[in-house]
């Protein structure tokens, strides 16, 4: 399929057909293309918990309140936010951009280049993303607003504007899936409502995790689970030529 194609097949299917199994490899390889999908820093604070246990899909489906679509699906996705791997995280992206600085710069960039990746996540990052009691998000908002008096500055710095960004980060790989998904003939359903706390609580998840989107996964049986035709508002009203 082309991309249009790809676009216009995926539909949220809220009822999956439950005769048909999934391929757990091709789920899994799905998974693994949503990796690829962009993320602020590059320091992809995500994990994905890839359900195919017909219990714990059954414990899963009640805490999403038992909705049709966890009920029928074969297999169930969750995306999970990992702010607090930040550290880690820093540390493998610095040791990969050592060597790939040496490999793909000029000789005569790669001091700078380097010594500017070390500063940005040894010192900027750990700085924007440490979390205590909202104290760090005031502090970092405060010393940012003073600086955008006098030139541009990102301001939204405050520990809740961290949150949003590294949730907008998990829900771009959460799409790319959906529509890496959706080129194979799998049908998927993101899901809003569901008990975090239980779903951590299966899962056994840090307490600082955070869930951000469960996707079931099935086959849609028909036209069944789709309701009906789908609808967008006109095109003229959000979009903006400027």
């Amino acid at each position: 399929m082309s991309l249009q194609e790809i676009l216009e097949y995926r539909r949220s299917v809220r009822y999956f057909d439950e005769a048909k199994e999934l391929d757990t490899e091709k789920v899994k390889y799905c998974i693994e293309l949503a990796t690829l999908a962009p993320n602020s820093s590059n320091m992809q604070l995500w994990e994905f918990y890839h359900i195919t246990d017909p219990d714990i899909l059954k414990k899963i489906s009640h805490a999403c309140m038992d909705q049709q679509a966890a009920k029928t699906a074969k297999q169930i996705v969750v995306f999970v936010t990992r702010q607090d791997l930040h550290r880690k995280r820093s540390k493998e992206i610095l040791e990969f951009e050592k060597g790939n600085i040496a490999r793909n710069s000029p000789p005569e960039k790669q001091g700078r280049r380097w010594k500017n990746r070390q500063v940005y996540y040894n010192r900027l990052i750990p700085f924007i993303y440490r979390r205590f009691f909202r104290i760090f998000g005031l502090f970092r908002k405060m010393i940012a607003i003073s600086i955008s008096l006098f030139r541009p500055m990102i301001t939204s710095l405050s520990e809740s504007d961290m949150r949003v960004v590294v949730h907008k980060t998990c829900g771009l790989a959460a799409q790319t899936f959906m529509i890496a998904m959706a080129e194979i003939g799998y049908d998927t359903c993101p899901l809003e409502g569901f008990d975090s706390r239980r779903v951590k609580k299966i899962l056994k998840l840090p307490r600082s995790t955070e869930i951000n989107m469960i996707i079931p996964c099935g086959i849609r049986k028909g036209t069944r689970g789709i309701w009906g035709e789908r609808y967008r508002v006109p095109f003229e009203e959000v979009y903006k030529n400027i």
